[in-house]
Order: C-alpha cells, then structure tokens, then sequence
C-alpha cells in the first residue's frame, strides 16, 4: 500500500514539477523583488506573475509533461487552457495579496508571497495535471502500452 502511494507521490513527473515548480516561483520571486519598491506591491505582483506564467509554460510543456505536440491548432487551446488556469491563480495570488497586505495590515509582503506561492503551486499542479496536459498524458500511455507490447513479442 505505501509503495503504491509513494509510487503515485514520487515519481518523474511530479519531482520534474517540483523542481520547476521552484525555479517559476523563484522567476517570480526575483522578479517581484525588484519591482516592488519602484513600481509597488501590486503592479510588481501582476508583473512578476506574467513573467512566471511564461516561464512555467514552456517548462511544463517540455520538461514536465514531455508534450512536443507543436501542430498550431493543438498548441492554441493548449496555451489558452495553461494561461486561462495560472490567471486563474494569478488573480487569486494579486487578491490574497492585497486581502494580507492591505486587509490584515501583514507588513512582511514576502512572507505573504511565500504563502501564496505554496498554495499556487499545489493549484497549478492540478490544473495542469487534470486539465490542460491530460489529453497529452493518456496519448502517450497509450503509444507506451503500443510501443512495449509490440517490444515483448
């Protein structure tokens, strides 16, 4: 039973998005951090978003998921269904930002962004593991299960 579960919780794909998943937050870390003085929390939070959302998308596409389907017509609603979820948790960060910073009066927006960035990660997790890689995934288990049973004969 605990293998199956660290089988399903520890594998290729979910330590590749892990480790992306930190390299897009510290994208938008690093980002956020210098644009929050000149340009304030909330522009920087927008800005240092737009920035992150990008770089996730190529490295979810290539390294996690491994989908190198590159046909245009594919690739638009892949992209609009990737940019439509992580605005989705763009705007959830922007707004949990301003309810912690300006709402409770947290004065450390770093650890405001901290939090928001964990709670982020596990949502863009399932978003792209549930909606917009899933038809790529059962395609490729598919040529898998071709692929290794035309191997073994």
């Amino acid at each position: 039973m605990m293998d199956r579960i660290r089988e399903k919780l520890v594998n290729r794909e979910t330590v590749s998005y892990l480790i992306f998943g930190v390299l897009t937050t510290l994208v938008d870390w690093v980002s956020y951090a210098f644009m929050r003085i000149p340009l304030g929390y909330r522009t920087a939070t927008a800005l240092s978003q737009l920035f992150a959302i990008l770089f996730a998308y190529v490295t979810n596409k290539l390294f996690v998921f491994e989908n190198f389907d590159f046909r245009p017509k594919y690739l638009l609603k892949e992209c609009a269904s990737f940019f439509a979820c992580r605005l989705f948790t763009a705007a959830f960060t922007y707004v949990a930002m301003i309810v912690m910073v300006d709402g409770l009066g947290i004065t450390q927006d770093m650890l405001c962004k901290i939090a928001v960035s964990a709670i982020s990660l596990v949502m863009n997790y399932v978003f792209s593991k549930l909606i917009i890689f899933r038809r790529q995934m059962t395609e490729r288990k598919r040529d898998e299960a071709g692929r290794y049973g035309a191997d073994s004969q």
